[in-house]
């Protein structure tokens, strides 16, 4: 039997949130000084209706509701934070290129938005996506469904900037650092690529997003875009590329978003010998229509919602509205995009009054479909069984 993945309610983001929290961690009306920025104001062109997984750091989590679009909304799109927000100032803010290069740049952002430029169409999704669904639970953010939103991010190829810096041959890494402000004795937040991927061609130092400079929460001035890949990839407030040739040695790659190289029993302490990092994303969909706890009307349901894969295509989705002990192929529909959700939809008829469990559940073009049971481990990565919605039908 499938369980529902729906967590507890939480509560919404709105301004009075925000004031109450601040005060219960003691910081009153000074929140905007001791933060450096004034998330207040930073916070009102959010959706009112965003779900507030942490205050400080800033993590907002997208209600299934917001997220029926092919493109999300940048007021609706999740945001995820390790540590707070930098003091922007878009006229001194630089991009520095170094390490195994032979001519070292720095680029202001009127540089980088002179440069030619290119769109990739892409899913974000942070790792831990549904982590509060594991059982036993795991510790971290408490994400539910909607850890993940689509944007078209507009920006400069890493390519072109790492070989204009001239990279040396030899160079193995690219190690990506950004602005963020460690609270205490966080390390600085410094993560890597190889250096395939830190040249693919749709790897971005991104300005934009959805047609417009790409707000604070968002990385403002700019951020990597790493599509097809886990969220933390996707470095925000970016200020420096260091060609290297050997891993870096911080952190935040060496002891976070890492996944253990085989099953382990749920609970269990995995050595750090028997971790790798996280990359690519898994196959997952999520049902956005009806919602759960939608009471309907006897006749023609419409059940929809979006499927996604990481570097790798949707093949098939299907669709059961029994728990799980049949099932039915959607069709796949609308925009398609390399590294882009899929949107698929299907229609039954829904004629007796009684509680319906609807699910889905996506297959990749690898051949991988979501399982009944993601296997745990102890950070709560790549959550990724079928979605389930549970509706009822009175007459």
């Amino acid at each position: 039997m499938i369980r529902s993945t729906q967590a507890r309610r939480p509560a919404v983001l709105t301004r009075r949130t925000w004031i109450e929290a601040a005060a219960r961690m003691g910081l009153g009306a000074t929140v905007s000084c001791s933060l450096g920025l004034d998330l207040l104001g930073q916070t009102t062109d959010k959706d009112p209706r965003l779900i507030s997984r942490s205050v400080r750091p800033p993590d907002f989590e997208t209600p299934v509701e917001l997220l029926d679009d092919f493109i999300t909304p940048v007021p609706a799109f999740f945001v995820r934070s390790h540590m707070l927000p930098p003091a922007v100032d878009e006229g001194s803010w630089t991009l520095a290129i170094d390490g195994e290069v032979t001519s070292p740049e720095t680029f202001s952002l009127a540089d980088l938005r002179r440069m030619p430029s290119t769109t990739v169409t892409a899913t974000i999704e942070c790792a831990g996506n549904g982590r509060a669904f594991f059982e036993p639970p795991v510790a971290g953010i408490q994400w539910g469904r909607g850890a993940v939103g689509t944007a078209r991010w507009t920006g400069v190829r890493f390519a072109d900037l790492l070989r204009r810096a001239g990279i040396r041959r030899g160079a193995t890494h690219v190690w990506m650092s950004g602005g963020d402000r460690p609270m205490g004795a966080q390390p600085a937040f410094v993560r890597q690529l190889p250096i395939s991927k830190a040249l693919d061609v749709d790897t971005l130092v991104a300005h934009s997003m959805n047609g417009a400079p790409l707000p604070l929460l968002h990385g403002s001035p700019l951020r990597a875009v790493v599509p097809g890949w886990e969220g933390a990839y996707s470095l925000k407030w970016l200020n420096r590329l260091t060609a290297a040739t050997r891993e870096h040695d911080g952190f935040w790659v060496t002891g976070a978003y890492r996944y253990p190289t085989k099953r382990v029993a749920p609970g269990s302490v995995v050595a750090a010998q028997d971790m790798t990092p996280l990359s690519g994303l898994v196959v997952k969909s999520l049902i956005t229509q009806p919602l759960e706890g939608a009471v309907l009307r006897p006749g023609r349901v419409a059940v929809a919602g979006f499927a996604w894969a990481g570097e790798h295509d949707i093949a098939r989705v299907d669709v059961s509205i029994d728990g799980g002990a049949s099932w039915q192929s959607a069709h796949l529909t609308g925009e398609r995009a390399r590294y882009a959700w899929r949107r698929f939809e299907r229609s039954f008829q829904l004629t007796r009054p009684e509680a319906y469990a609807l699910l889905s559940r996506a297959t990749d073009s690898r051949g991988r479909t979501q399982p009944v049971l993601p296997a745990w481990n102890p950070s709560g990565y790549l959550w990724n069984a079928p979605d389930v919605v549970r509706v009822e039908v009175r007459a």
